[in-house]
């Protein structure tokens, strides 16, 4: 199976990431890696990316994401994964069972967060933009939504929980619910 931890700039998919996948002994990628030098480019500028700009990019993490699944059997990674439409198109790269973890969180906290990180190419002004185009996941997509101002341990928690992994044993035991 492959779990996608999306959501806006900020809002913690790369820190829930990372844990959940050295919770369940996956690998970690990364989707900001996938972008492409003309897309980074565009964004560190302060211009929101068109879905002309995103198509290519989902494609290309959704090949890698679809590798490690059928390479291990399991792959942990983070993409904003903004609409449905950009859910189902990597969905549809990775080729296998996919799973959505939304991180949901206010406005004002989102961006205190990106205002204070450090590094990333993505301006704080981007944000509402972000937030703007933010489809959240309807009932029939594998998907469930967490609140990205709990604990990190906490969210990494309640998303094995709902996978339905035994974090001891760490072995997929189900499929997860809705």
């Amino acid at each position: 199976m492959a779990v996608i931890v999306m959501g806006v700039s900020g809002s913690g998919k790369s820190t829930l990431g990372a844990r959940l996948a050295e919770a369940l002994g996956a690998a970690f990628i990364e989707g900001d890696a996938f972008h492409d030098a003309a897309a980074v480019a565009k964004m560190r500028a302060g211009h929101p990316l068109t879905d002309a700009d995103r198509w290519p990019w989902l494609d290309r993490l959704g090949v890698a994401i679809g590798a490690e699944l059928h390479a291990n059997g399991l792959a942990v990674a983070a993409c904003s994964a903004l609409r449905r439409c950009y859910r189902d198109r990597l969905a549809r790269a990775i080729d296998g069972p996919t799973r959505f973890i939304l991180l949901d969180g206010s406005a004002d906290d989102l961006r205190e967060r990106v205002a204070h990180r450090a590094g990333h190419y993505m301006p704080s002004s981007l944000l509402d933009s972000q937030l703007a185009t933010l489809e959240p996941p309807l009932p029939d997509e594998a998907a469930t939504t967490l609140d990205a101002s709990a604990p990190p341990d906490a969210l990494c928690h309640a998303a094995l929980a709902w996978l339905r992994y035994d974090a001891d044993a760490v072995r997929y035991t189900g499929e997860a619910s809705r």
